[in-house]
């Protein structure tokens, strides 16, 4: 059985480009949870803080809750969840998963593969992570769902790069002029462009092709940021801070804070501008919502 593909076609709800990432982030942890302890189960009492906190960091900006893939995963068969007195999941509400001390595990044949092959856990890892998040997220959530990846597992900018059209950089950062289309960072270190990246605005995940129409050239910082849902655009590309941001010294206001309402750089003529239904898709499904008004100008 080739658990990475029967993993890969777990089923999700999914319409229209919508992000619905919590199985993957449950899989995730579940993954880091059998680096520690084996086969031995997850409470879900015990477990309830941090998974929330990884749909909330990761998922989409819409209200969510770790009962739904708890409970939800066992369909798909390589999850089960059993109550204290021994009965199947109870549901997928909160109060119920508490009282009935219900708890999770890998399914026994997953966890025989993961024991037999070393290696497997890492492949199915990186499959899940590259399917469902932007590649600058990764290495954050590996460490907040306790997953430890070795180098040969190690995925990032760079492997997704070689995964991307090889072009896709080039062309972005020569169409933005090698500078960061919200703060103008433009450095070089010998001969060559250092900190700056191409950024996806729709995720190659959700169907963002690699093209100049669906990106931005960013510095490494604006790009997390963009990718977090702190940074946007608006739909006349001016750039977005979300008010969930906060930032209280003078660094982020001058290097976050200051963006709100700030044209975002434009390419240079002979390249296309971003697509506004990426723009939109980034709005609905990244951007952590909502938006800081504008700074009032001085009085003159």
């Amino acid at each position: 059985m080739d658990w990475v593909e029967r993993i890969a076609g777990i089923r999700q709800w999914s319409r229209s480009g919508y992000r619905a990432p919590h199985k993957p982030l449950l899989l995730l942890y579940a993954l880091g949870h059998y680096q520690r302890h084996g086969p031995a189960p997850i409470v879900y009492s015990a477990a309830e803080e941090q998974l929330g906190r990884l749909l909330k960091e990761f998922g989409p900006p819409r209200p969510t809750t770790p009962a739904y893939p708890f409970h939800h995963l066992t369909a798909d068969g390589v999850w089960t969840v059993r109550s204290a007195d021994g009965a199947g999941s109870p549901g997928p509400r909160v109060g119920r998963l508490r009282a009935t001390d219900a708890r999770g595990r890998l399914a026994p044949d997953l966890a025989d593969a993961l024991a037999d092959d070393p290696r497997l856990l890492g492949r199915i890892a990186r499959s899940l992570l590259d399917a469902n998040f932007a590649p600058s997220l990764h290495t954050d959530i590996c460490v907040l769902a306790g997953l430890a990846l070795d180098a040969a597992d190690a995925v990032g900018e760079d492997e997704a790069a070689g995964r991307r059209d090889p072009r896709f950089r080039e062309q972005l950062l020569m169409a933005y002029e090698y500078r960061c289309a919200f703060c103008g960072f433009d450095g070089w270190l010998d001969g060559s462009a250092v900190a700056l990246e191409a950024a996806h605005v729709r995720w190659r995940a959700y169907g963002g092709p690699d093209d100049p129409a669906n990106g931005l050239c960013l510095c490494s910082l604006h790009h997390k940021l963009f990718d977090k849902g702190v940074l946007g655009l608006a739909a006349d590309r001016t750039v977005t801070v979300s008010q969930r941001f906060v930032g209280r010294g003078g660094s982020a206001r001058d290097v976050v804070l200051a963006l709100s309402g700030r044209p975002s750089a434009r390419p240079q003529p002979g390249f296309s501008a971003v697509d506004a239904g990426h723009v939109d898709w980034h709005t609905r499904e990244v951007f952590r919502s909502p938006a800081r008004a504008m700074p009032a100008a001085d009085p003159v």
